[in-house]
C-alpha cells in the first residue's frame, strides 16, 4: 500500500511531519555543517580568504575540526526548529492548496503547486530560524570578528554567552536582526527548493509508481537538487543576511536594501556570491540527508499510525 493511500487524522499527520522534519534537520546539520561554516566566513569577510580550500585549511589549522563545527549547537537548534515547523506547515499548506484547487488528495498536487505550498510554509519557519541562525552565524565568524577588531568577545565562547551578549547589547529584538533578509531568502528560496525536489522525484518515478515508493538514491539525489536550486536562486540575499547578522555585533547595521546596495557599490556584485562553491557542494549531502531522513521517518510513523 502506497503512502498516498494511507489516511491518518490531520493532527496526527501534523505531528508526524513535525517529527520527521526535526529528524531531517539533525541529519542535515551533521552531514553539512563544516561547509556552512566556510560559507559564513567567506560571506562576511570575503577579502580574508582566497577561496573555499584556503578558508577550510586555515580554519582547520587555527581551531582543528572543532573550528569547522563551530556553532553546531545553535545550528542543530536552528535546523531542527526550522525543519520541524517547515515540514509541519508544508503539510498544512499542501492541504490548503489542495482545497483551493478543488483536488481530492495531496498526491494530486502538481510540482508547481507543491512548490507554492513550500514557499508559504517558509513564512512561518523563518520566525524560529532567524534567532537561532543569528547566534550560529556569529559563532562561526567570531574569529574573523576578533581579528578585525569588531568584537571584544573571546574566541572560545559558548552559545549561551553569545545569547547573553545579544540580550545585553541589543535586547530581545536583537535576535531578529536580518528577519527581513531571512524572509526575502526563504520565501522564494523554498519555492525553488520544493519545486526542484518534487520535479526531480517526478523524473525518478516510473509509470504506475507513486512518489512515496521511491528508494534511497532517488530521494538523496532529489534532495540534493532541491538544495542546489535553493542556493543558486537566493544566494546574494543570504550573503546580505549573514553580513547583517554577524556585523551587527559591532553596532547597528543598515537594512537589507541599504546593505545590498553598499556591498554592490564598494565590493562589486560578485562579492555577494563569495562562498557559493562550498554551499552548492554542501547542498547535496546535507539536503539529501534531510529529505531521506524526513521521508523515511514520515513513512514509518504514518504506517505505524495507520495500524492503530
Amino acid at each position: 500500500m502506497s503512502l498516498e493511500s494511507v489516511h491518518v487524522h490531520p493532527v496526527i499527520e501534523t505531528m508526524i511531519n513535525l517529527t520527521a522534519g526535526a529528524i531531517g534537520g539533525v541529519a542535515c546539520v551533521l552531514s553539512g555543517h563544516p561547509f556552512d561554516t566556510v560559507k559564513v566566513k567567506m560571506q562576511t569577510f570575503p577579502g580574508m580568504y582566497r577561496g573555499f580550500v584556503d578558508c577550510s585549511v586555515r580554519t582547520y589549522r587555527q581551531d582543528g575540526l572543532h573550528g569547522l563545527y563551530q556553532g553546531t549547537m545553535p545550528a542543530l537548534v536552528a535546523n531542527v526548529a526550522e525543519n520541524a515547523v517547515l515540514f509541519a506547515c508544508y503539510g498544512f499548506c499542501q492541504q490548503l492548496t489542495r482545497t483551493l484547487y478543488g483536488l481530492e488528495r495531496v498526491s494530486d498536487l502538481s510540482d508547481l503547486q507543491n512548490a507554492t505550498a513550500g514557499s508559504f510554509a517558509s513564512v512561518f519557519s523563518s520566525l524560529v530560524l532567524c534567532p537561532t541562525e543569528l547566534v550560529k552565524c556569529r559563532m562561526q565568524a567570531l574569529h574573523e570578528m576578533k581579528v578585525t577588531g569588531k568584537t571584544s568577545l573571546h574566541r572560545q565562547v559558548s552559545t549561551w554567552s553569545i545569547m547573553r551578549s545579544v540580550m545585553q547589547t541589543e535586547g530581545p529584538q536583537g535576535f531578529f536582526q536580518g528577519l527581513t533578509s531571512t524572509w526575502l531568502r526563504e520565501v522564494p528560496g523554498y519555492f525553488f527548493f520544493f519545486g526542484g525536489y518534487e520535479i526531480s522525484r517526478t523524473c525518478f518515478t516510473k509509470t504506475g509508481q507513486a512518489k512515496g515508493e521511491l528508494g534511497v538514491v532517488p530521494l538523496v539525489v532529489s534532495g540534493g537538487i532541491g538544495g542546489a536550486c535553493f542556493w543558486l536562486a537566493v544566494y546574494p540575499v543570504d550573503s546580505v543576511k549573514s553580513r547583517i547578522q554577524v556585523l551587527s555585533m559591532a553596532g547597528r547595521q543598515a537594512g537589507f536594501l541599504s546593505s545590498f546596495i553598499n556591498i554592490s557599490k564598494t565590493e562589486g556584485f560578485l562579492a555577494l556570491y563569495c562562498g557559493l562553491t562550498p554551499t552548492v557542494i554542501r547542498a547535496f549531502p546535507s539536503n539529501g540527508a534531510l529529505f531521506l531522513a524526513y521521508e523515511l521517518t514520515r513513512r514509518a510513523l504514518t504506517n505505524q499510525a495507520s495500524n492503530h
